[in-house]
C-alpha cells in the first residue's frame, strides 16, 4: 500500500539565506496576486496564466522575476488554481491577496535525494543553498514535494512530502462512536470522556495584554514589530499545544479501534453563535477530524461520518424514542418512553455508532443500558423530571 506523509522539520537559515528566502517569498506572492488581478472578470485557468510567465520575465518592468526559481512561480499559480476551484465548488471564499505580514511559503516539486546531506543536518534548496535543518525523525520514502514556510513569529520550517510503501495494516480493535463537544472534547460510546485543554482560554489574559501593546505602538516602528512578534509567538505556542493534544489523542483512538463513527459537523455554521464561537474555535474539531481520517488510513481504522442532522442527543439509545427538545443545559435526561436515564454525550456517542453500523450490528444491544445509564420505571420522578 502506498501512502503519502508530510514530515515537518525546523529550518535555521543564516541572515544571508533569510534574505534570499525573502526574495523567493516575495516573487511567489507577486505572481499569486498578479494571477488574481488577471482574473478580475473571468478566471482564465492555470495554463493560460502559466504561459504568460516567460513574457513577464522578459519584460523590463518585471525582469527581477528571473531571480526566482521557475517552478516556485508555477506552483504559486497552481495554488491559485486550487483556491479558485475551492471557490467554485463553494468550499471556500473568493481568493484574497497575500500580504508580506502573513505566513509565507514556497514549494519545490521534483526534489532530489541529494538535497539532504549525508549527516542529515542540512538541506539544499534551489536559489538558496545548504540550509541547516533539524531532522528529528527518520526520513523515509521517496520525496515528492518540499515546502519551505515562515510563520508570523519568524520561524522557518521545511515540510517534505514523501511517498512510502507500507504493508496493509492489520484491522484490530473494537468499534467506537465519538461525540465531540465543548464541556468534554471527546466522549466515547463506552463511557470514557476526555476533557478539553482550552489552551486559548488559559492564555487569553496574556494575549489580550500583548494585543493592547501592539495596538498602542506606531505601525511600522521597531517597537510595533517587537510587540507583533511577541503576540505571534504566543499564538504559535497555543497552536502547537493544541496540535500536540490532538495528535496524541487521535493516534490513540485509531490504534485502539477498527472503526470510528462521528458526526459530520458544520463548524462554520456553528461559529455563527457568538457566545460559543471562541470555544468552538479553540476546540478545532475540523482539524481533529482530519487527523482521524488520514491516520485511520495508515493504521487500518475506518472513519465513518454520519449525517449532521441526525438527532443523536435526543434519541434514546435503548428504545429509539426521540424527544422534542433537549437544551444544552441538560446533561442528563430520562427517556419518557422506557425510563432509561442517559448521560447526554454518552447517549449521543452510542447513537452515532449505531447509525454508522446499521445492518452490521443489532439495533437492540444489551450493552447499551450499561453504557448509557440505568433503567427506571416509566412514570417515576426520575423519568418525569429530567426532560424539558
Amino acid at each position: 500500500m502506498i501512502v503519502r506523509k508530510g514530515l515537518k522539520f525546523r529550518l535555521y537559515p543564516n541572515q544571508a539565506q533569510e534574505a534570499l528566502l525573502a526574495v523567493q517569498f516575495g516573487h511567489k506572492r507577486y505572481i499569486y496576486n498578479w494571477g488574481i488581478e488577471q482574473s478580475r472578470e473571468r478566471y482564465p485557468g492555470y495554463t493560460t496564466l502559466a504561459n504568460q510567465l516567460p513574457d513577464l520575465k522578459r519584460s523590463t518592468e518585471t525582469a527581477w522575476l528571473k531571480a526566482a526559481h521557475s517552478q516556485v512561480l508555477q506552483q504559486a499559480l497552481m495554488d491559485l488554481n486550487k483556491a479558485y476551484q475551492n471557490f467554485f465548488d463553494k468550499r471556500a471564499g473568493y481568493p484574497r491577496f497575500k500580504g508580506k505580514r502573513a505566513k509565507q511559503s514556497i514549494r519545490y516539486p521534483q526534489p532530489k535525494p541529494d538535497w539532504i546531506s549525508a549527516d542529515q543536518r542540512q538541506i539544499k534548496l534551489p536559489k538558496i543553498g545548504w540550509v541547516k535543518v533539524k531532522i528529528h525523525r527518520p526520513l523515509e520514502g521517496e520525496m515528492k514535494f518540499v515546502t519551505v514556510s515562515r510563520t508570523k513569529s519568524g520561524q522557518y520550517f521545511v515540510s517534505i512530502n514523501v511517498e512510502v510503501m507500507t504493508e496493509e495494516p492489520e484491522v484490530t480493535g473494537k468499534e467506537v462512536g465519538i461525540d465531540l463537544g465543548l464541556y468534554d472534547f471527546v466522549t466515547l460510546s463506552m463511557g470514557e470522556k476526555v476533557k478539553p485543554e482550552e489552551y486559548l482560554r488559559k492564555a487569553q489574559r496574556k494575549r489580550r495584554r500583548l494585543a493592547r501593546w501592539v495596538s498602542r505602538k506606531q505601525p511600522g516602528s521597531r517597537n510595533h514589530e517587537k510587540a507583533r512578534l511577541r503576540l505571534a509567538r504566543l499564538d504559535a505556542h497555543i497552536a502547537n499545544q493544541r496540535k500536540d493534544f490532538q495528535h496524541r489523542l487521535s493516534h490513540r483512538l485509531v490504534r485502539e479501534h477498527r472503526l470510528i463513527a462521528m458526526e459530520d459537523l458544520h463548524v462554520r455554521g456553528m461559529m455563527a453563535n457568538h457566545r460559543l464561537a471562541r470555544s468552538i474555535g479553540d476546540a478545532a474539531w475540523s482539524a481533529f477530524a482530519k487527523m482521524l481520517e488520514y491516520k485511520g488510513a495508515w493504521y487500518g481504522c475506518r472513519v465513518v461520518k454520519i449525517d449532521r442532522w441526525y438527532p443523536s442527543s435526543r434519541t434514546c439509545a435503548a428504545c429509539e424514542f426521540v424527544v422534542d427538545q433537549l437544551p444544552l443545559s441538560i446533561r442528563e435526561w430520562a427517556c419518557p418512553e422506557c425510563g432509561t436515564i442517559h448521560d447526554r454525550d454518552v447517549n449521543a456517542a452510542v447513537n452515532i455508532l449505531k447509525q454508522a453500523t446499521v445492518g452490521v450490528t443489532e439495533r437492540r444491544n444489551p450493552e447499551v443500558a450499561n453504557a448509557c445509564g440505568q433503567h427506571v420505571r416509566p412514570g417515576t420522578a426520575a423519568a418525569a423530571g429530567q426532560v424539558g
